[in-house]
């Protein structure tokens, strides 16, 4: 249990080190510093697993307690960890994943005058995940949510002189509240009823009927629970945050989406699946939205032009699968999809990183073209990622997604539907990932394409300057040096080529049918659901093996003949169904709806209760009465404050006389 603890302490050591020490470590220490945390605790991570190996099948479910926080009145908030096969799990792909992306920014980030504020932030962001996914109870759960709620606002906010960027973080903070409250609330009605906050006393206290006579509590607490996962993995309508949070540094979006805080949600249901499979309901909403944000997301990245948007959606819509997957039971197929996710989108962010370093900071399609021998390491990283996305044979993304399918397929009943749809969507994003590719490495060069063939860097590769009157080496926050090219740095190659073979071999370790070595190894955390052991007939895992590489296929068939082949075609087809194309380009106005339905009214009241209720009733009764009052009284004690003797003899006698008065009417 002491290597479950160490994982903590090294990115919290490294906050600390990097945030108290930034002045005097400067650029270069503070991203070996954080780089060197991460990789002591992805260590800590391999020797937790080793240890939990050592111990029997059914005794890996160890809990570690460091001091009571408060015991009292039917509360046992501790802190306290649980390591067993699922957090163990976590832990590997979060520090190992994250590592990665610490050494990748080190070169990416090398000349951002914040660049230890950068990595403090990096390793407190870390720190907050592995706090959620070691978490022995709901209390320290709702403290590492909290702290990864905010450690995402800290970092799509860097670059806190753009406007764009500060808003961004905001409203990721914003919702992601929400979803904060969901989760406090569903604790509270889990709580009432089961009378503790430990996860394994939960659970216990369920299965044994605990909940029976309030299964309508047990479905709300559920649902609940749902909105604090479908904030923060950011699924309908929960998802508007999480285009705009590309706003942050390209590694920030890539730890965002592969290692951190959009898995949140996917763990929280896995490890609530003794709750959720008590309130069959609550599970049911989790599989129709998950399947209904995989579809949304995957028709709107077919028309982004900012090419981290795109891979952005994306990720809302592999997510989908895996809430999808984990709500119907699926359980280590969905977090299976949740590793082999991780590599290939941390790699299509790193590889967008990129050229985007090459275009000096611009992300836009329309402005790429004739990428592909100017950055031929970047290229064949896209290539890598947008084969395992598409879920092509024998990339990762191919056994993990199908895997959730052929489950979800099996159910039976409206589960088909959804079994449909998540086909259909694996078409869409073939489609749109070489879309991508395509638009940014196939063509006539674009002019930055034509330097870097040349030998020279992108034409805006100089740091921002700064305002005038400030100094060259503070920490001003401007805009990044978004002018990296990857395929000249060192740490960042190897860290795109260490993920290009995660996402060529990572599926490989469970083949359907062949092994379960992730299945086996989850074991022990499932083992008391129902679905346990329960696994769909070899002719549907085939047909949808097939089915998946069919649509895969056929994906990228089609984008290299619209977008290669007959480049005019996509024109043709934007003005043929313009109100669609609006539609998909507006985001199937989610942000307007919400903005109508949502902010606004609250705003309206807010200006109503400040402009009215505060200056009518507040100001003018309750404070202008009371200050009324109590100036007239005071007004009435001075004015018989003379400082004359005689005044206060009479005013002694005229009080006198009412005694006496009051005291003879009484005795009559």
């Amino acid at each position: 249990m002491t290597y479950g603890w160490l994982v903590l302490a090294f990115p919290l050591a490294g906050t600390i080190i990097i945030g108290l020490g930034y002045r005097k470590l400067g650029r270069g220490p503070a991203g070996a510093i954080g780089t060197l945390m991460i990789a002591l605790a992805f260590a800590a991570a391999v020797a937790t697993l080793f240890s939990l190996q050592s111990h029997g099948h059914d005794h890996r479910q160890l809990v570690s307690s460091l001091w009571d926080y408060a015991v009292t009145a039917g509360v046992d908030a501790k802190l306290s960890i649980l390591v067993d096969p699922l957090s163990v799990y976590m832990i590997l792909v979060i520090t190992g994943v994250s590592m990665l992306i610490h050494l990748y920014s080190v070169s990416y980030m090398k000349s951002d005058r914040g660049n230890a504020r950068y990595f403090a932030y990096l390793n407190f962001f870390v720190f907050s995940m592995l706090v959620l996914v070691l978490a022995a109870n709901f209390f320290l759960l709702i403290v590492g949510w909290a702290f990864v709620g905010a450690a995402s606002y800290l970092l799509i906010s860097f670059w806190y002189r753009r406007e764009t960027a500060t808003r961004a973080g905001i409203k990721a903070f914003v919702i992601n509240v929400v979803g904060d409250v969901g989760l406090v609330l569903g604790t509270f009605f889990i709580l009432r009823h089961s009378g503790t906050l430990d996860f394994l006393g939960t659970f216990a206290k369920v299965d044994a009927g605990a909940f029976d006579a309030h299964h309508g509590s047990l479905v709300a607490g559920c649902i609940l629970l749902l909105v604090g996962a479908f904030a923060k993995s950011a699924q309908i309508p929960l998802h508007t945050w999480l285009p705009d949070a590309m706003e942050g540094p390209t590694p920030v979006s890539s730890l965002i989406h592969a290692a951190t805080m959009v898995t949140a949600g996917v763990y929280l249901i896995a490890r609530m699946h003794p709750l959720f499979e008590h309130a069959q309901a609550a599970a049911d909403v989790g599989a129709i939205i998950g399947c209904l944000t995989l579809f949304v997301a995957g028709t709107i990245a077919l028309v982004q032009t900012d090419i981290k948007r795109v891979i952005a959606y994306s990720t809302m819509s592999q997510i989908g699968y895996m809430i999808m997957g984990v709500s119907a039971g699926a359980y280590t197929a969905g977090l299976f999809h949740l590793m082999t996710h991780a590599f290939f989108k941390a790699l299509l962010f790193m590889a967008a990183g990129s050229i985007i370093g090459a275009m000096a900071g611009s992300q836009s399609l329309d402005r790429m073209s004739g990428f592909r021998r100017a950055l031929p390491f970047t290229f064949g990283c896209f290539v890598v990622g947008g084969l395992a996305l598409s879920g092509v044979p024998p990339f990762s993304g191919f056994f993990s997604k199908d895997e959730i399918l052929a489950f979800v397929a099996h159910r039976g009943s409206w589960f088909v539907a959804l079994y449909v749809v998540g086909y259909v969507t694996a078409f869409l994003t073939a489609v749109y990932t070489w879309r991508m590719i395509f638009r940014a490495f196939f063509g006539p060069p674009a002019p930055e394409a034509v330097e870097l063939e040349h030998g020279h860097l992108a034409h805006a590769a100089v740091p921002t300057n700064p305002a005038d009157g400030e100094e060259e080496d503070t920490d001003v926050g401007f805009p990044g040096p978004e002018h990296v090219v990857a395929e000249r740095e060192l740490p960042m190659k190897v860290a795109m080529g260490l993920l290009a073979v995660g996402a060529t071999v990572a599926g490989l370790i469970q083949i359907p049918t062949v092994d379960n070595v992730v299945a086996n190894f989850l074991e022990p955390s499932f083992a008391d659901s129902r679905w346990l052991g329960v696994e769909p007939s070899h002719g549907l895992i085939f047909f949808g093996l097939a089915l998946g590489t069919a649509c895969g296929l056929l994906g990228v068939a089609l984008a290299y003949r619209v977008w290669v082949q007959k480049p005019e075609t996509a024109p043709a087809l934007q003005r043929r169904f313009a109100p669609v194309h609006r539609f998909l380009l507006n985001k199937w106005y989610f942000d307007e709806l919400i903005d109508l339905l949502v902010v606004r009214p609250w705003a309206a009241l807010g200006s109503f209760a400040r402009g009215t209720f505060e200056r009518t009733v507040v100001d003018g009764v309750f404070v202008g009465g009371t200050t009324g009052v109590v100036r007239a009284g005071s007004a009435a004690v001075r004015a018989i404050q003379t400082g004359f003797l005689r005044y206060y003899a009479a005013l002694l006698l005229l009080g006198g006389a009412a005694v006496v008065l009051y005291f003879l009417i009484a005795s009559s």
